[in-house]
């Protein structure tokens, strides 16, 4: 699953939103099929935002789509999702949640799997290291972005 290319668009997402000077989370919405329909990166500092999370990113880039599209699609994400992001997940009946980490922070993995999404953790390292290194390099925007 670390070869599937909408994880591995994930990934390229949070590592796009580390060199923007941005939080280092990246997120691709791919349709039941395979195809990526959007990925996006957490651009909370790139665009003063406070919604523009990785996944919101993604479901902003994949664009005005029938309620269709989203149901069967899988949600990549190189962290765990807030409560924010894990709300979209739901409200757009998005199945599978596959998410690269969630040592660094847990989100809301439990209310997925109770509403039925498939929740998926690769526990992968490029993704804890990311994190890691960010969350000692950058505590206070890291703090900022789960609001704390």
């Amino acid at each position: 699953m670390e070869q599937d290319p909408g994880f591995i668009a994930a990934v390229e997402e949070a590592k796009q939103g580390l060199a923007e000077g941005g939080v280092p989370i990246g997120a691709a919405l791919v349709s039941k099929d395979g195809k990526i329909l959007g990925r996006g990166h957490n651009m909370r500092v790139q665009k003063g935002s406070a919604i523009l999370h990785a996944e919101m990113s993604a479901l902003e880039n994949s664009g005005r789509l029938p309620a269709s599209a989203y149901e069967g699609a899988t949600m990549y994400t190189t962290l765990s999702p807030c409560d924010m992001c894990t709300g979209a997940c739901l409200l757009y009946k998005v199945k599978r949640v596959v998410i690269g980490e969630n040592k660094s922070f847990m989100g809301g993995e439990d209310l997925l799997k109770n509403r039925g999404a498939e929740t998926v953790v690769l526990d992968n390292q490029e993704c804890k290291d990311l994190m890691e290194k960010f969350m000692k390099d950058s505590p206070q925007l890291w703090n900022e972005d789960i609001g704390v």
